[in-house]
């Protein structure tokens, strides 16, 4: 079975780390979840619980086809994390399908993946995009060179429709 990376740490949007989570399951794809320690409970916004599977170090990234970014607050808690952001650069180098949602795309920038790319993000991180040299559009899901972002909650149909396109390719 192929397998998908979700990152989480405190303060993630519940419902853009939950609807792909299963999204993924029922498309067949195994999800483990990352934090930045292994067992450690993380909350979302919204106080829903999920247990991270593996540290960032324990993540062979060439056992998995995907890896996806949930929004909220916890982006901006997962940049500072060295394991973290080198998982972002080492799936994007091994051209795996990376998906940021909402804050989401704040792990592409520290990441350095998106200069020249076409993306989209939730608004209060639009010039943070644009300073990191992306060229931004206000679309429900966008895909360039394997990256797929979105908005917001309200994108995650397309946003999860769109990654599991670029899977099947």
């Amino acid at each position: 079975m192929e397998k998908v990376l979700l990152l989480v740490e405190n303060g993630f949007e519940d419902a853009e780390a939950i609807y792909p989570y299963y999204r993924m399951q029922e498309a067949g794809y195994a999800v483990d979840i990352v934090g930045p320690a292994k067992g450690a409970v993380y909350k979302g916004k919204h106080g829903y619980p999920l247990t991270a599977m593996l540290a960032p170090d324990e993540a062979d990234i060439g056992s998995y086809v995907a890896i996806i970014i949930p929004g909220g607050q916890a982006p901006d808690r997962m940049r500072i994390n060295d394991g973290l952001v080198e998982l972002v650069k080492a799936a994007h180098e091994r051209k795996l399908v990376i998906g940021a949602i909402c804050h989401g795309p704040q792990m592409l920038i520290e990441a350095d993946i998106i200069r020249g790319i076409n993306v989209t993000c939730y608004k209060s991180v639009l010039t943070d995009i644009l300073n990191a040299g992306a060229i931004y559009h206000d679309l429900p899901a966008i895909i360039d060179a394997g990256i797929v972002t979105s908005r917001t909650p309200a994108d995650l149909p397309e946003f999860c429709r769109q990654i599991l396109a670029l899977l099947k390719k």
